[in-house]
């Protein structure tokens, strides 16, 4: 009946009621009410869950009145009316509308802009189905409640006007509280809808404290430069007589984006000195699926970058590549700039420029049988210095350079035996070419040629309990053999070898090229994984290797010097709430031990904790002259809907002493957001002191595309 009763009405709308007399029939309007009366020769009465739809508008009230004669509507509350996007809601006790409803009066009108800011006032004036005008305007986003109807924030104005082109609010005698108390007071104010994300202006300023620059406040200013480009400045200036701004660039493609951020500072830690940085970072999308994508840091002093906030980093990496990743191939071609702040190095003798190219294929052998693989690259690092010799005493000549070709193939074919046993062939050959020069022991050129080939064995036993818990018991033994080249080629890229359950069976330990595993070996291992019916599970690993002779590849702390490796013992534990427990130790017979971890993880809706333990002898051939024993942790806890605290630090137990700690402490609901962090770090150097720093940042949550909205508070 409603639906025939719609029809019914729409027709005689049609025929008294064309809101707009050059409208097409399909700007014409639509009109549903449980009761409609024509009066007269000139009015159309309609009462009862009355709802107007045209050009995207739509309109409920109690009782529309349409006035042919003048062309209007007079309607009675409450009246909702909605636009074609839906992010603009009108709510009114009553309203005298021009019939295309771009012009008129509403009475205790009430304006919310993207479900988030609500404008509330005595009169509301629609005009030019572009401007909304309303006086005596109280505006914010926070929830009122009948129990305290007083909002966390408010601005009152006299005249408030909302461009719905442009996507702006003017506000005119405006009057900033919190809590109900008066603030500030801005003559004349312009701030982005809700729904406008790149808008001129300032951003929200964040306040920063820290012992070596004092008090300082940083104010953003946002610049769109038409729609794929933008610039934010944001003027920086401390008590202690610091002045800084920074930069930042951004751009978009059609294929890609680029984004530059950088900062000019002059401060009394150096006086007289322009400090500052500059960063790249950009990625674009290629023919033929290749990607290109760099980034860049530079900085005037080594200081720069702690001093201001920036990162903590002591080596910046700058690098381009051009890569494409298929299923079955990867290439890669990058170049890579590295520039030091550590106050033991010098810049002149570390590789300050390197070169990479990568070509990696897998492929099935037909009649041969497994899957094979086919690896070229070519590598080459400078330095800028020219010294032949080693004056830093590192153990490598200050000027050296190294060119390298490589080219590896290997193989790997599985079996199932009888009882189970899946036994697998192993095979890899590589051949490389090294150019050397700037050094006086190792200049030259050199030629390597190294093979592998073994044999894995793997058992996996399966049980499953009563219970329904499943028992996995997988021992693995693993024959291998090596040539033993006579090449004398120096270690750069292969000092720090990790000994752990993935690389137990690893054909070559070694991460890097310039060191290969020599000899003939048996690795050793066995697995027990236990999956419980009520979703937690655990894996242990115990594993050694034995070798036929000692060849002194290894350092002492990696656990793998000597005739036979130290033992490895590796577990894990997971369970459904998101906790994850992970411990490696590796020691030897007499239950020595030369390096260990232990790693807790939890990851739940209200509390996640990371933490980390790690301890290792001290090892010349890993760079670590002195032994490590340091804990680490980072802690989030949602201690309510609106309110999460943040904790992180780490201790160096070797020196007894913090070396950095950090509390922070967020409030979000659904029209505010505050973000308060303390920080400390206590380590100091020649460049950098022990520092504490202070920020502080607020977000009116309702003005342009900013932050997102918290929880909304509760009414009771």
């Amino acid at each position: 009946m409603r639906f025939l009763r719609t029809r019914l009405l729409s027709a005689a709308l049609a025929a008294v009621l064309p809101f707009a007399a050059t409208a097409q029939d399909a700007d014409r309007a639509t009109l549903v009410s449980d009761q409609l009366e024509i009066a007269g020769d000139s009015q159309l009465i309609a009462t009862g869950n009355v709802e107007v739809f045209y050009q995207g508008y739509r309109l409920r009230a109690s009782r529309v009145v349409y006035d042919q004669t003048g062309d209007r509507l007079v309607i009675d509350g409450p009246i909702t009316m909605t636009d074609a996007s839906g992010d603009t809601l009108i709510l009114a006790s009553a309203a005298d509308l021009s019939a295309d409803m771009t012009e008129g009066i509403l009475d205790s009108a009430r304006l919310v802009l993207n479900q988030q800011l609500q404008l509330a006032s005595s009169r509301m004036m629609r005009v030019a189905g572009r401007y909304t005008a309303l006086d005596r305007v109280v505006a914010s986003s926070c929830k009122v409640c009948a129990s305290s109807p007083v909002p966390l924030w408010e601005i009152r104005a006299r005249r408030v006007v909302h461009d719905e082109v442009e996507r702006q609010l003017y506000f005119d005698h405006a009057q900033f509280r919190v809590a109900g108390v008066p603030v500030f007071y801005i003559p004349r104010l312009r701030m982005p809808d809700p729904t406008l994300e790149r808008a001129r202006g300032f951003l929200s300023p964040t306040i920063r404290t820290t012992s070596d620059l004092g008090f300082g406040i940083k104010v953003p200013y946002f610049i769109p430069i038409g729609t794929s480009r933008d610039l934010t400045l944001a003027p920086y200036i401390t008590s202690k007589g610091a002045r800084s701004v920074d930069l930042r660039y951004r751009q978009a493609f059609s294929s890609g984006w680029i984004e530059l951020n950088g900062a000019l500072s002059r401060d009394d830690l150096m006086p007289g000195d322009t400090r500052g940085y500059l960063k790249a970072i950009g990625y674009f999308n290629l023919p033929d699926s290749f990607i290109l994508s760099f980034s860049g840091i530079t900085t005037t002093d080594p200081a720069y970058l702690l001093d201001y906030g920036i990162t903590d980093a002591d080596r910046l990496d700058s690098r381009i590549e051009l890569s494409r990743t298929r299923r079955n191939g990867f290439f890669s071609a990058r170049i890579i700039s590295f520039q030091t702040l550590r106050d033991t190095e010098t810049a002149a003798t570390l590789p300050s420029l390197m070169t990479d190219v990568t070509f990696h294929r897998r492929f099935s052998l037909g009649p041969l049988g497994g899957e094979g693989g086919l690896r070229l690259q070519s590598h080459s690092h400078l330095r800028s210095s020219s010294d032949p010799l080693d004056g830093n005493g590192d153990g490598i000549a200050d000027g050296r350079d190294v060119s390298r070709l490589s080219a590896r193939i290997d193989w790997r074919r599985s079996f199932i035996l009888p009882a189970g046993i899946e036994a697998s062939l192993l095979g890899e050959a590589q051949a490389d070419a090294y150019t050397i020069g700037q050094d006086a022991i190792y200049a030259g050129e050199y030629t390597r040629g190294h093979t592998t080939a073994g044999i894995e064995l793997r058992w996996p036993l399966v049980k499953t309990t009563t219970a329904g818990a499943t028992h996995v018991i997988e021992p693995v033994v693993q024959l291998v053999w090596s040539s033993r080249s006579r090449a004398n080629i120096p270690n750069e890229d292969s000092t720090l070898v990790e000994f752990d359950e993935n690389s137990l069976f690893s054909l070559d330990r070694f991460p890097g090229a310039d060191a290969v595993e020599k000899g003939a070996r048996l690795n050793l291992g066995v697995t027990w994984t236990r999956y419980d019916p009520d979703g937690w599970s655990t894996a242990v690993t115990l594993g050694r290797v034995l070798r036929e002779r000692d060849y002194g590849q290894f350092g002492t702390a990696s656990g793998l010097d000597g005739r036979n490796s130290d033992w490895l013992l590796a577990a894990t534990a997971e369970w459904q709430s998101g906790l994850v427990v992970t411990g490696r130790m590796v020691f030897d017979d007499s239950f020595s031990l030369s390096k260990g971890e232990v790693r807790l993880t939890l990851g739940r809706e209200r509390l996640g904790v990371s933490t980390s333990a790690l301890w290792a002898e001290a090892d010349l051939t890993e760079n670590r002259p002195d032994r490590t024993r340091e804990f680490r942790y980072d802690a989030r806890w949602r201690m309510t809907d609106a309110w999460t605290l943040t904790t992180s630090g780490s201790y160096d137990f070797e020196a007894e002493r913090g070396t950095l700690a950090g509390l922070g402490l967020e409030f979000r609901n659904e029209c505010v957001a505050v973000d308060l962090s303390l920080s400390r770090r206590f380590t100091t150097s020649t460049s950098v002191t022990p520092t504490t720093s202070f920020d502080l940042s607020v977000d009116l949550i309702g003005f342009g595309g900013g932050k997102t909205a918290g929880p909304s508070r509760r009414c009771y």
